[in-house]
């Protein structure tokens, strides 16, 4: 069975997306938004660094894309700073009939308990009124800490506490966005940006202790979070800017999920702009790693080192827009409604071995 896919915008994750998109027999791309007029008018192969056309043009027109009536849409478009508006854009596609895998908002991964019920509400509302499924994830929040440790802990006699963290040396990352304005590298250390007001990483991230919960049928009081930022300690070229000796270069959070008064559940983010920052806290496996630590009988301890040509960062992009399109013909098949990863089958690569 062939499934006809629309892309949603071609930043980052989007340009990856594209790739694995026109790479899959299974998939055919029918159509490609973009935000921009500078990308409109160009073929897909170009948007996704290919070295041929498909022969698919990008376009601004959202209600020509929406009219196609896709079997699914792929949107990766940037939301950490117009989450409202990524929701809204959900919803239409939705109720237009159209199956979405998206990598943003994350907290729509698993909201239930993060979010109100009637944030929820509307979402699976718009899905049912159409008959299509929305299913949200990635890699962090993704498959690293949903389905990599549940998958330990089938192999556990006991567990005591699980540790998803990802540690990862970000200076190679390209999205002066994310870096500077949401998590407020190069600012001031008391200057507090989006990510660090209160409540955004237990909105974000909480998502994930909550689903792990459920998966393993825990009962939590709360659900926690913690940071700790450092400076630079001398004049560092990020992402085409100088981050300044003095300003933040490190950022270390815990989002703690807590039963019996007692932390059990922890996700974990070590991030800095240069390896030598921060040398106390938790150290990668490589130059960049997910790991997994189930603590009981027996202790697991997993690294996940990830590369695409030589680096962390990127790989962790691919990562990210691969299991989105792995899972198209799972979310396709699936009953309408907002999907978990608890929802779906085993997703895999398919024909992709040369």
């Amino acid at each position: 069975m062939t499934y006809r896919v629309v892309q949603w915008s071609t930043g980052n994750v989007g340009r990856r997306t594209l790739r694995s998109i026109i790479a899959r027999p299974e998939l055919e791309l029918v159509g490609v938004w973009v935000s921009g007029p500078g990308k409109a008018g160009k073929d897909a192969g170009e948007l996704a660094g290919l070295d041929r056309e498909i022969g698919v043009t990008a376009t601004q027109d959202a209600a020509a894309l929406l009219a196609l009536r896709p079997d699914c849409i792929v949107h990766t478009a940037m939301a950490d700073d117009r989450l409202m508006e990524a929701v809204e854009d959900l919803k239409t596609f939705l109720r237009a009939g159209i199956n979405v895998v998206s990598s943003s908002p994350v907290f729509l991964q698993f909201p239930y308990g993060t979010l109100p019920d009637e944030a929820i509400a509307p979402i699976v509302e718009a899905a049912e009124a159409g008959g299509a499924s929305l299913w949200v994830n990635g890699i962090d929040p993704g498959w690293a800490n949903d389905w990599l440790p549940l998958l330990l802990t089938s192999g556990s006699e006991r567990i005591d506490k699980i540790i998803c963290s990802e540690v990862m040396d970000y200076s190679t990352y390209d999205n002066p966005k994310v870096l500077f304005d949401i998590m407020g590298f190069g600012s001031a250390l008391d200057d507090l940006p989006l990510l660090l007001q209160p409540g955004v990483l237990t909105l974000a991230w909480g998502s994930v202790i909550r689903q792990l919960a459920a998966a393993l049928d825990i009962e939590l009081d709360a659900v926690t979070q913690h940071f700790d930022r450092l400076p630079a300690t001398e004049d560092l070229k990020v992402g085409g800017r100088t981050v300044a000796a003095g300003t933040a270069a490190a950022l270390r959070f815990q989002v703690h999920g807590v039963s019996r008064g007692r932390e059990v559940l922890t996700l974990e983010h070590t991030t800095r702009l240069h390896p030598d920052l921060a040398p106390d806290w938790p150290q990668p496996a490589g130059k960049g790693c997910y790991r997994v630590e189930v603590q009981g009988e027996p202790d697991y301890l997993l690294d996940l080192q990830l590369y695409s040509n030589g680096d962390h960062a990127e790989a962790g992009i691919v990562g990210t827009a691969a299991r989105l399109v792995s899972a198209i013909p799972a979310v396709v098949q699936a009953r309408p409604g907002l999907l978990t990863a608890m929802d779906l089958p085993l997703t895999t690569g398919r024909g992709l071995i040369s």
